[in-house]
């Protein structure tokens, strides 16, 4: 049964809401160390301007609550949450890297998380592509971001 326009508006809603606690989450934790512990670490040369995170961050969360709302759309939630649920495991494990790259300082630690992060967004994206291409093209993008922020993560730990 196809859901209602009603039912339709408040997953898509509720998919944005959540998206972007994790988003908020993320945000606050890291706002405690950008200027201080993080401007006093070496970078590589490729690392971005603090400025730019916060637009392509915007640009990500929104897209990945869509993907989620038209993987429900077709599925329903339990291929997001529940088998084998990497929807939601890279929301956690999304919050996790930043509470623990810029919470906790954890260089070394967060890259073991970005690098279980950037498995599961990657088969959370061949998993979209299979329900709905749509989902997987938005996810996409995500998973080049994480890809460049391994790289990134990698080098900091390496001059730090």
């Amino acid at each position: 049964m196809e859901p209602s326009k009603a039912d339709n508006a408040a997953a898509l809603i509720g998919f944005f809401i959540l998206c972007f606690a994790i988003a908020g989450l993320g945000s606050w934790v890291t706002s405690t160390s950008v200027d201080t512990w993080y401007a006093a670490l070496n970078k590589p040369s490729f690392n971005p301007p603090n400025w730019a995170f916060a637009p392509v961050w915007t640009v990500i969360y929104a897209m990945m609550a869509i993907a989620g709302w038209l993987v429900w759309r077709k599925s329903g939630l339990k291929p997001l949450f529940l088998d084998p649920g990497y929807y939601g495991l890279q929301l956690v494990l999304n919050f996790g890297w930043s509470a623990t790259f810029f919470g906790a300082h954890a260089i070394g630690p967060a890259l073991v998380i970005i690098n279980v992060l950037l498995l599961v967004v990657a088969f959370t994206t061949r998993d979209f592509y299979e329900v709905d291409k749509r989902a997987g093209l938005l996810f996409t993008p995500y998973l080049g971001w994480v890809t460049f922020a391994t790289i990134l993560n990698v080098q900091i730990w390496k001059l730090n």
